[in-house]
């Protein structure tokens, strides 16, 4: 009888995860992970290993491939600390909805319940964290559950962990296949498809309202295209989700931007008049604020039945894929006469454009954030990943990313970690090494992970960092001077980037005067086409954006009036519209209710 090939138990986990289209592992050595690390020295011409400074930056980078490719990502880190250290990226996960797998070590079996160094029971840790959580018991297990784990983070778009004792991977099982990834896995799952019925009835909503809007978020897919022709042909205006930024076109007139604080002045302003809301694949978590503001009936349609009534209770439902719904809906619907309404949001997003780009266009004195983005849309390709961090690039990269179709954007939206901006922006170059990325953060959050500058110098990572420098925890500064407090706690020491990003391998640019940026940008892009990661260190002001979540909408007489929170005028004096505007250089911008007035819409 022909004796039985066999194969140590932690390489044939690694050949499992070659069959599922993995190509590179993120984490950080330890001892008690130590046979993960020899299966993927055996396996290292089929699969990459990447050596992150801090397993956190493991694990957010295993997120932020998920986002890029909306493929499976993979960490690992080891017992004890190493294991608490990768929360922050898998809750990440969790949040987002993306699929990744955490490899958690373990002490050997042997040492295991004896109060061993670094020992402790690991899953109960990650019970809330991840949908599938498992301890290998057997080395003949380890491909198995291995192989369960990546299907269920598919299955659940979410996070599975697999906690490994050490000794169990060196040991030598059979060798049989043991991966169940087909090619039938490449196939699209089923979708819920809109009635007539069901559309007609929305239709009939719609014709009964006066001012309804869309809010879209990433559940919108790849359907742009039959949004635009649906929002024009109905004429109801566009608001978006933080995520579904770069999936609606930023140049469709109907387009409104993003709501809430991160957010533009239009967006906030149509969101605050609305009658009847359409939420379209949306997922806000801010729901809870922004759709309080006022009374209106709302319509969700998405093709997850659990995310019914999540924000705000309902007036009708519709489970379906959004293709599937915008197909329906353009053929059942006729095309709607101009509505005042409709001219009136597109005008008002029209001069909150213009807005925008007087600010971009600045070119003397100190840098301001906007015209960093000036510089970014200049230089950026058209298929450029941008990874941005959390803080206040976030409302800068929503208000000024001129987005292109092939280009694409991953942050931390729900859970919001500080320090994903770098992390993100390694896996996206490992996945797309052809394709340009940016890693866009402030110096709060870039603090956080800079010692990763290190792996792009390591890998060769040609990664565009840029980071405003301003001394503060800006986003949260601005939330301290909306309340009745000092500031406290947010400042922060100044740090030389420029000079650390060097001191690592990496090469480094200051800027201190706007004149600089246009020939720093250029310096970051030849630098990056010779294959080389840049950072920009860009000492801004600590200048604070239009906080537009502050207007606000009442009745007067009658009469619909536009005015700033009673809150930030009890934190910052009263304030007039005017005064409001001219605070925040935006005296050109004219409220909404004088575009609602010229058009003649009725409340």
């Amino acid at each position: 009888m022909q004796k039985q090939q066999t194969v140590e138990a932690g390489v044939a986990m690694m050949k499992v995860l070659e069959s599922w289209g993995v190509k590179h592992v993120y984490g950080y050595p330890g001892g008690s992970i130590s046979s993960t690390l020899h299966a993927l020295e055996v396996e290292k011409e089929n699969i990459t290993y990447v050596q992150v400074r801090h397993e956190q930056v493991g694990a957010l980078a295993a997120v932020g491939h998920a986002k890029a490719t909306g493929k499976i990502g993979v960490t690992f880190g080891s017992a004890g600390p190493g294991a608490v250290n990768l929360l922050n990226g898998l809750y990440d996960a969790k949040e987002d909805n993306v699929p990744v797998l955490a490899i958690v070590g373990q002490v050997p079996r042997s040492n295991m319940n004896y109060d061993y160094f670094q020992e402790f029971p690991e899953t109960p840790m990650f019970s809330d964290v991840a949908d599938y959580n498992r301890v290998v018991m057997t080395p003949e297990s380890l491909p198995y559950v291995v192989d369960k784990a990546i299907r269920e983070a598919y299955k659940n778009n979410g996070v599975s962990v697999v906690v490994i004792p050490n000794d169990i991977g060196f040991v030598e099982i059979e060798d049989v296949p043991f991966s169940s990834a087909q090619l039938t896995d490449e196939k699209a799952a089923p979708q819920p498809e809109a009635t007539d019925e069901e559309v007609k009835h929305l239709l009939d909503m719609i014709k009964d309202a006066k001012r309804p809007v869309f809010h879209v978020g990433s559940g919108i897919k790849d359907n742009q295209d039959k949004l635009q022709k649906l929002a024009e042909k109905l004429q109801i205006p566009v608001v978006i989700t933080g995520l579904a930024k770069g999936k609606v076109d930023d140049h469709f007139e109907g387009n409104m931007g993003t709501s809430n604080r991160a957010a533009s002045k239009a967006a906030d302003e149509v969101f605050g008049t609305a009658d009847l809301v359409i939420a379209l694949g949306a997922n806000f978590p801010f729901a809870n604020l922004v759709y309080r503001t006022h009374e209106f009936k709302f319509v969700q349609i998405d093709n997850d039945k659990s995310k019914f009534g999540r924000h705000h209770y309902l007036d009708f439902s519709i489970w379906s894929d959004s293709g599937k719904f915008l197909d329906k809906a353009l053929e059942l619907s006729e095309q709607q006469p101009e509505s005042a309404y409709y001219q009136a949001a597109k005008e008002d997003m029209k001069d909150w454009r213009a807005y925008l780009d007087s600010l971009m266009n600045k070119t003397e004195g100190a840098p301001e954030y906007e015209e960093v983005y000036r510089e970014i849309n200049r230089i950026a390709e058209d298929d450029a990943l941008f990874s941005v961090d959390v803080g206040d690039n976030i409302i800068n990269s929503f208000r000024f990313l001129d987005m292109k179709r092939g280009q694409k954007m991953t942050i931390s939206a729900l859970f919001a970690t500080m320090g994903y901006g770098l992390p993100g922006a390694i896996a996206a170059q490992f996945a797309y090494p052809e394709r340009q990325v940016f890693n866009i953060a402030g110096d709060g959050a870039f603090s956080m992970v800079m010692q990763d500058l290190l792996t792009l110098n390591k890998y060769n990572l040609p990664v565009i960092n840029v980071i405003t420098s301003n001394q503060y925890l800006s986003f949260i500064k601005s939330e301290q001077d909306d309340l009745t407090m000092n500031n406290f706690g947010i400042d922060i020491k100044d740090a030389k980037f420029k000079d650390i990003a060097e001191a690592m391998g990496v090469h480094g640019i200051e800027v201190n005067d706007a004149k600089e940026l246009p020939a720093a940008f250029d310096e970051a892009v030849a630098t990056t086409k010779a294959g080389k990661p840049v950072l920009i260190d860009v000492n801004i002001t600590g200048k604070r954006g239009i906080p537009v979540e502050e207007l606000q909408f009442k009745m007067e007489d009658g009469k619909l009036v536009e005015y700033i929170s009673d809150g930030y005028q009890l934190a910052h004096g009263s304030r007039t519209m005017d005064e409001f505007f001219a605070e925040y250089d935006a005296s050109e911008l004219k409220p909404f209710t004088y575009y609602l007035d010229k058009y003649g819409v009725k409340f």
